[in-house]
């Protein structure tokens, strides 16, 4: 801790100490000076609540400054809150209607990214707040008075007190990255044209830092504008990168494939390494040069369009040369055919990083210009992009949508049941359903257990400390510092008994200095805690009770559907030739925005179940799948897409006497993901079984057909890739975190085990226009409102 010597703290309690010094300071001194310094006992309290609600309950991302400049941007909406909340609150429908509406929105806005979703809850308080008692819109003013106080003062403490070092931001991380790769490039353009065991882990480990999973939530580029989404996709594509280069390195010993270690390593080729062609390494020299370009991009701002440019002309020539059929100057030997492949996915995954990172950089004002199915963000106003994130998670089988769905139905029933029977301090009643409500059954019982036991503790305090201090005003005052400092420091570690007993005296010593206090003010605290956890507890159970278990199953195998109908689609489009590909497939690629939108709800679902305990009930609906590996579903799903999109880019030159071939392929892969999806999800006359155990390989991928162009090997390269992501899905349990392929797409911020050298899948569906959120936010534990924010 910053200006705290060290060890006097137990580490446990260094970040809430801290930060229960900023709220304490905060809420007790814009308290102190409103209510004994100015006599306006309104704006006191909203002046403390402010501070509590986006320095206490909110959970915003960052450090110290990157908090600050949130809150600062959150006052105008604060004050919005307040208003609405005020006008509304003269009638109990009105109030209900709107309880119902803004809880629903802010809950619903975890959906732009982890700063959303983490500010969320306190701003749920700030409506809540002036929604009860006393229903006085001439109060207004003093409540805005309060409010701006309070989160003006906040902004201050955040910036100024316990300066936090502030991480390397994603840009540095995929700065690094590139340079890497253009070091990994050039390696293999020159001889001995293979890379090492130790630079094979440093590029890996330089793709791994931009997982989401080891980026700070606030540094990740989870918005919706144009610079995030080419951010987030700079990153996918430098991992791309990273991991085609050590495959390409495995081949130039003349293997079929690479060879990989047990542990996922790809393994240097033990034969001597044949030098490539001239124009391959042209296509290396050129793409190592985009990645230092790319580098310098990203650190200083200069634009790659040159390098870029000399990438794209040197690879259409290394692709017109590979697909030369016979007669047309005769077909290159098949172990060149196959570099030829690798090093064409080497250029492409360079030309997407070098386009992107000028976009991430320079906005619509970037030189570079990407294909337009790829960036179909770049010329997309802001306003359409937050629409296409929304509408991608505004239906029910979104976890961001059955979380605000929860919340704001809780939420309402809370503040009618308030309205209607005058429970008194109902406002407790509510927010305690705010903080209690959790995404399952399972675990909204046992935070109400822990919670109402530790409220009973902090009533016990609490009549008393009322008995003993009866109307000493000024013993209160000065409780309240300190056991407001203890409260949010403990709280936070000791879990949710604790807060809820700690918070409770807290509330005794506020009100106690606002009206004559007396010991049923316990007795009110109590039951509202019980009215709320009732209410949590009953939409917890009819608002889908196992929270993501289910929704992951469904969603899993809906991808798969998806994934499958892409495949025999592709498969048989790239036998065409010419004019006909081009009648089979017309412009945007049909079939794959449905597929997007499948990997888009997995990726949630994914994110929001890393974060729940055992299924409520033990046994749902559908079997208990512990040995899944959710996350090799995810890569086949991203694997399909990009794969489907390089593969059906023209030039449109067919397969030959190869097409019957690729087909029966594809169907053969297609069927496997049908089968894996039957077992996830069987329909009501399907027998159910275990996620079937399939080969790592794709049986004839090596085979050599005479004349077989360049085009059959890359699709069947992909085919055989996808086989090993299937191969993965039913082996969570003895092989996770082993990649045998070498190359995958992984979830967003994916789980701690998954393959560190695989693609990160967030940026994929983030550049999509049905994408809902890039990297997103770490799945929240807490309350129902905020949730996972996956990549868009």
């Amino acid at each position: 801790m910053s200006g705290v010597p060290a060890g006097r703290i137990p580490a446990p309690y260094a970040a809430p100490g801290r930060r229960a010094v900023q709220v304490t300071l905060v809420a007790a001194g814009g308290f102190s000076l409103f209510r004994y310094g100015l006599d306006r006992p309104v704006a006191a309290t909203y002046a403390l609540f402010a501070a509590v609600a986006l320095g206490g309950l909110s959970r915003i991302p960052g450090t110290g400054r990157q908090r600050a400049v949130v809150v600062l941007r959150l006052i105008p909406v604060g004050w919005l809150l307040v208003v609405v909340g005020t006008y509304l609150s003269v009638r109990t429908w009105s109030a209900v209607v709107g309880m119902l509406v803004v809880g629903f929105a802010l809950a619903f806005s975890a959906v732009g990214g982890p700063r959303p979703a983490g500010a969320a809850p306190g701003l749920q308080l700030l409506y809540i707040l002036p929604s009860f008692p006393p229903y006085d819109p001439g109060q207004l003013g003093d409540r805005l008075l309060g409010t701006t106080t309070g989160m003006a003062l906040l902004v201050l403490a955040e910036a100024l007190l316990f300066p936090e070092r502030t991480p390397p931001p994603y840009r540095a991380r995929a700065a690094h990255a590139a340079a890497v790769a253009a070091r990994c490039t050039t390696l293999l353009a020159a001889p001995p044209y293979t890379l090492s065991r130790a630079e094979i882990r440093t590029a890996r480990e330089a793709g791994h830092r931009l997982r989401s999973l080891t980026v700070p939530e606030a540094d990740r580029p989870a918005g919706p504008g144009v610079r995030d989404r080419a951010l987030s996709h700079t990153g996918l594509a430098t991992r791309a990168l990273l991991s085609r280069l050590p495959r390409l390195s495995a081949m130039s010993g003349g293997g079929v494939r690479p060879l990989t270690t047990p542990d996922g390593d790809v393994r240097p080729p033990a034969a001597p390494c044949s030098p490539p062609d001239a124009l391959v390494t042209a296509v290396l020299d050129a793409a190592a040069r985009l990645a230092t370009a790319t580098a310098s991009c990203l650190r200083e701002g200069a634009s790659p369009l040159a390098a870029y440019q000399e990438l794209a002309a040197v690879r259409a020539v290394l692709s017109a040369r590979s697909a030369a059929h016979p007669g047309e100057g005769g077909t290159p030997a098949p172990d060149v055919l196959r570099r030829h492949a690798a090093v064409l996915e080497v250029a492409d995954a360079a030309l997407a990083m070098g386009a992107a990172a000028d976009l991430a950089v320079h906005g619509r004002r970037a030189s570079v210009s990407g294909p337009p199915e790829r960036f179909w963000y770049a010329a997309t106003r802001g306003p359409a992009l937050w629409w296409h994130r929304v509408r991608g998670h505004a239906e029910r089988r979104s976890v961001f949508f059955q979380n605000a769905v929860r919340i704001a139905l809780a939420l309402t029933a809370a503040r009618l049941v308030a309205g209607v029977d005058t429970l008194p301090h109902g406002f407790w009643a509510t927010l305690a359903t705010l903080t209690l409500t959790r995404t399952t059954m399972d675990e909204t019982w046992s935070t109400i257990r822990s919670a109402l036991a530790g409220t009973l503790a902090g009533a016990l305090v609490t009549g008393g400390t009322l008995a003993l201090v009866s109307t000493h005003t000024n013993v209160y005052a000065v409780l309240l510092p300190l056991w407001m400092l203890f409260a949010f420091t403990v709280g936070p570690v000791k879990g949710v008994g604790w807060a809820q007993g700690l918070f409770t005296v807290l509330v005794a010593l506020v009100f106690a200095q606002l009206a004559p206090p007396t010991w049923r003010l316990a007795e009110v605290r109590l039951l509202d805690v019980l009215v709320g956890s009732a209410i949590g507890a009953v939409f917890g159970l009819l608002a889908w009770p196992r929270g993501a278990h289910d929704e992951l199953r469904y969603a899993t195998a809906e991808l798969l559907r998806r994934a499958a109908e892409i495949v025999v689609a592709t498969s048989a489009s790239v036998a065409l030739a010419g004019p006909l590909r081009r009648a089979a497939v017309p412009a945007g690629m049909p079939g794959h925005r449905s597929l997007q939108h499948a990997v888009i709800l997995a990726e949630s679902a994914y994110g929001q179940f890393q974060s729940e305990p055992t299924p409520f009930g033990g046994r749902g609906r559908g079997p208990v799948l512990p040995t899944v590996d959710w996350q090799a579903a995810l890569m086949a799903g991203h694997h399909t897409l990009w794969g489907s999109e390089r593969l059906l880019e023209p030039p449109c030159t067919g397969l030959g006497s190869t097409a019957t071939k690729v087909s029966g392929l594809g169907d053969r892969v297609a069927g496997r993901m049908l089968l894996v999806s039957a077992a996830l999800d069987p329909g009501g006359d399907t027998p159910t079984g275990p996620v079937p155990r399939l080969a790592r390989s794709l049986a004839d991928a090596d085979a050599e057909p005479p004349g077989a162009p360049r085009l059959y090997y890359a699709t069947v390269s992909w085919l055989d890739s996808l086989m090993a992501d299937l191969s993965r899905i039913a082996r969570g349990a003895e092989e996770l975190g082993t990649d045998g392929d070498g190359e995958g797409v992984g979830r967003p911020g994916g789980a701690e085990s998954g393959p560190e050298d695989t693609e990160d899948g967030a940026a994929t569906t983030g550049n999509r226009p049905d994408g809902t959120g890039d990297t997103a936010g770490e799945p929240r534990r807490g309350r129902a409102g905020p949730g996972p924010v996956p990549p868009d």
